[in-house]
């Protein structure tokens, strides 16, 4: 008799528990993706310097610059700032901060611009966002803000350096909203702090945006590794990690250079949802 009243004062205490809504009057955030002009196309370039295996001598691929805007609830955030205005024959014809405002969207809006790495085609426009919190990858972040680096490496990033603005150094993965819709991924070997995207989309499912983990579908198939990436075992196992979660999310792969993968996406101004 004990042990059966035991028993019925345990589960009196649990059921109430078990019967709360977890969030009650709550909805999930609207979540969006929309791929935005960071570079002018030139024509296809010889990418024989992207396999250190000398894979793809006499290749030439159309590389393509892409930015993203992610919308989280009231929240957004940009994902890479491409080329800056002026800086040669690729440089964006629109500004990164104009394409936002012409979907409704103020550049002091914009609560985190976050950067997959340092190199200047994925960061040249950062200046537009000074008052967002720069999500990069520890590692990258670490030589950017070295006093000793050479100032056109770390120029784009002086603002955060200084003290200017809100930097938040991404060590490991990232859950940026909490909520596990959209997630850096840490994805080193293309530079020591490399991170991808996943954006998690209640219609299209989850989207992978690779960063530089891999630059074009032909190397991405290849396994393929910069001759001026960082660490070739590093870029290996990325490369890896990220094949596996593609497969096993069955995510929409987006290699942001290669332009057959971001016509996945709708074309600016419209949203993937």
């Amino acid at each position: 008799m004990k042990h059966a009243y035991t028993a019925l004062v345990l589960a009196a205490a649990i059921a109430p528990a078990a019967a709360q809504p977890s969030s009650p009057g709550t909805a999930d955030p609207i979540v969006t993706l929309t791929r935005l002009a960071c570079g002018t196309p030139g024509a296809p370039s010889d990418v024989g310097r992207f396999s250190d295996t000398y894979k793809f001598t006499g290749l030439k691929v159309q590389i393509t610059y892409s930015c993203y805007l992610v919308r989280h609830g009231d929240d957004y955030m940009v994902w890479d700032t491409g080329f800056a205005p002026g800086a040669g024959p690729t440089a964006p014809k629109t500004s990164l901060a104009d394409l936002v405002t012409q979907i409704g969207v103020k550049p002091e809006q914009v609560k985190y611009v976050a950067v997959s790495h340092y190199h200047g085609d994925h960061v040249g426009q950062l200046a537009e966002f000074p008052q967002s919190t720069l999500l990069v990858g520890k590692g990258d972040w670490d030589i950017v803000s070295d006093s000793k680096v050479a100032t056109t490496l770390g120029a784009p990033f002086a603002h955060w350096v200084s003290g200017g603005g809100k930097v938040d150094p991404v060590t490991g993965d990232r859950d940026v909203f909490g909520d596990g819709t959209v997630v850096m991924l840490d994805m080193p070997g293309h530079t020591p702090g490399h991170h991808s995207l996943l954006v998690r989309l209640k219609g299209m499912g989850p989207v992978l945006i690779s960063g530089d983990v891999s630059h074009f579908h032909e190397n991405y198939d290849a396994n393929g590794v910069p001759t001026f990436n960082t660490n070739r075992a590093s870029s290996l196992a990325s490369l890896a990690r990220f094949k596996d979660i593609a497969a096993n999310l069955h995510a929409t792969v987006i290699i942001q250079h290669d332009i057959r993968d971001v016509g996945r996406l709708p074309a600016f101004p419209e949203a993937a949802k």
